[in-house]
């Protein structure tokens, strides 16, 4: 068990990563896009179990027991990872890369926020009735926000110029923070019993939507 408890190391992301881009479809998430996932619901408001989020990393069955084992292996400990890192300030989103004319590689966070979307999707009415209400949620989530809808990720009805190349770096760096705030704010105001119960109220701001999945409406 304490295997589990470890972070994979860097060797280990890429094999994960590897395994994903040979597995996976055009609409799977690679590493980028499960970190992003995992990361909303290690910080969301109800915990979701290996049962709910698996299946929507892995879409088909392992020929292979033992690379089955190891895959599941290195997601578990990829996803235990996350609150350790977050109550040491160590927490750093896996980001992908694209390539550049001249220069080292630029960082993207569409992977990222991709995977980060679908996490709050997986608990869509909980999400959706706290953002209606509650401006200081959205707040938090800022820099998550301009990064997705810079990228594509999610449309709003808002104007929002494009980010240039230092307010995307920016927010690239308000990421660990962000994600830690967030976990923070779910610790401080946890859902009430009408909450768990209720379906998403009406009102207040609304989060921007998907452009290919069901947040928001």
């Amino acid at each position: 068990m304490s295997e589990w408890l470890v972070s994979p190391s860097d060797t280990e992301l890429e094999e994960l990563d590897q395994f994903l881009r040979a597995h996976g479809g055009e609409e799977d998430l690679l590493l980028d896009g499960v970190h992003g996932f995992l990361t909303a619901l290690a910080i969301g408001p109800t915990p979701a179990k290996p049962e709910e989020w698996l299946p929507e990393i892995l879409h088909e069955p392992f020929v292979d027991p033992s690379l089955g084992e190891r895959v599941l292996t290195l997601l578990a400990r990829l996803n235990d990872a996350i609150a350790p890192e977050l109550e040491t300030s160590s927490y750093e989103p896996i980001l992908g890369e694209l390539d550049v004319e001249e220069g080292p590689p630029a960082f993207t966070a569409r992977g990222w926020c991709e995977g980060f979307s679908r996490g709050i999707d997986l608990r869509a009415p909980v999400w959706e009735g706290r953002l209606g209400h509650d401006s200081e949620l959205m707040e938090l989530l800022g820099p998550i926000i301009a990064l997705a809808i810079d990228d594509g990720v999610f449309e709003s009805d808002a104007e929002f110029a494009p980010l240039g190349d230092d307010e995307y770096d920016e927010c690239l760096a308000q990421i660990p923070a962000a994600v830690g705030a967030v976990a923070q704010y779910w610790h401080d105001h946890p859902l009430s019993v009408a909450e768990q119960n209720a379906p998403p109220g009406e009102g207040g701001q609304v989060p921007p939507r998907r452009r290919s999945g069901r947040w928001v409406h």
